[in-house]
């Protein structure tokens, strides 16, 4: 499976959740901050 990341309609980042889950920019922005 893959996830896509989209900003303003175009796909800035794609990958398997364990990739996504592990980029900090996805994190923040999706998940808030720790």
């Amino acid at each position: 499976d893959r996830g896509y990341v989209l900003q303003s309609g175009e796909i800035v980042l794609s990958g398997s959740g364990k990739d996504l889950l592990a980029n900090e920019s996805v994190r923040k922005a999706y998940l808030g901050e720790d």
